[in-house]
């Protein structure tokens, strides 16, 4: 089952564009752009972005098979 997270290594700001689109498997272009464009003509997406960002998680750590973690963020 696939997780949102947020992107350690998509990011701008907080990761959020970026994991919504790793998320679609979209280009986080695409969906920057629909949350810039949210901004200007809905006036939500400030405010829709700051509740993302606090309430979608930090991607964990991975860890492979000897045990060492990879704080890479990517698989």
């Amino acid at each position: 089952m696939k997780k949102l997270y947020r992107s350690e290594t998509d990011k701008k700001i907080a990761g959020v564009c970026g994991g919504i689109a790793e998320y679609l498997n979209v280009d986080s272009t695409i969906v920057r752009l629909i949350w810039v464009l949210a901004v200007l003509f809905a006036g939500t997406g400030v405010l829709a972005y700051i509740i993302c960002a606090l309430i979608i998680p930090d991607r964990p750590p991975l860890a492979d098979d000897s045990g060492v973690v990879d704080d890479r963020g990517d698989s």
